[in-house]
C-alpha cells in the first residue's frame, strides 16, 4: 500500500506539541473521556492517551476533527489493543 492509499484509508492525522503547554491534534473522531489530568481520544490512527495537569480544551472542531488542549502535558501515547486489554484487565482485577 502506498502513502496515498494510506491517507485515503485513514485520513490525515497530525500532532503538534508546543513547550509541553499546548497540544493540537487533527484526525480526532471523538473524545472518549477527559478531566483535568487525562484525555482519552479516538483518532483515525488509534486511541490516544494524554496525561498532565490542569488540562482543558481550548478548541474543539467536531466537523474537521481538530482538538487543541492546554495545560502541562506529562505524557502522550497511542494505545494499541494489547495496552487497552491490559488496562481493562487491571481495572477488572481491582474491582472484583
Amino acid at each position: 500500500m502506498d502513502k496515498v492509499e494510506e491517507i485515503v484509508m485513514y485520513g490525515n492525522h497530525e500532532v503538534k506539541l508546543i513547550d509541553r503547554r499546548e497540544i493540537s491534534l487533527s484526525g480526532i473522531k471523538k473524545i472518549t473521556s477527559f478531566d483535568a489530568e487525562e484525555f482519552l481520544l479516538e483518532s483515525n490512527m488509534g486511541i490516544i492517551l494524554i496525561k498532565g495537569t490542569n488540562l482543558e480544551i481550548m478548541k474543539l472542531d467536531t466537523h474537521d476533527g481538530h482538538v487543541k488542549i492546554k495545560g502541562k502535558i506529562n505524557s502522550f501515547s497511542y494505545l494499541d489493543n494489547k495496552d487497552k486489554n491490559k488496562e481493562e484487565s487491571l481495572l477488572s482485577k481491582l474491582f472484583k
